[in-house]
């Protein structure tokens, strides 16, 4: 998946917790929802203030990210409800670091099918 089909499927599925978001996808969204966080403070800090362009581009950006994150939670066979993680300072962010940096799930789970595709089973041993 490259950057512009990760920001674009990220935004169709701006209100869909179901299914899963595999991690190339949850981190190119991510790259360019910090990408864009930076243009919107360097924009506000010229035209106005600092805050503005910020505050715009966040919350535009903030429901297409829960969303993907929770996919992405799903892709590791994990409730989306882990979000609520954060409440616990540093750690909850670690955590939450770790199990959007693991690999997907392999085969389908719970939330839906794999985002790779089916993964074939090993051939018979002859």
């Amino acid at each position: 998946m490259t950057y512009m089909e990760a920001l674009k499927t990220c935004f169709k599925k701006s209100f869909v917790w179901e299914g899963r978001a595999a991690r190339n996808e949850y981190w190119w969204f991510q790259l360019s929802a910090y990408i864009f966080l930076i243009c919107g403070y360097a924009i506000g800090y010229y035209v106005a203030t600092e805050m503005i362009g910020y505050v715009l581009v966040a919350i535009v950006f903030f429901f297409p990210s829960l969303a993907v994150l929770i996919r992405r939670l799903h892709d590791t066979n994990r409730s989306g409800w882990w979000y609520w993680i954060l409440i616990l300072p540093l750690i909850g962010a670690i955590v939450l670091l770790i199990f959007t940096l693991l690999s997907s799930d392999e085969g389908d789970n719970k939330y839906g099918p794999n985002p790779h595709g089916s993964v074939a089973p090993p051939p018979p041993a002859v």
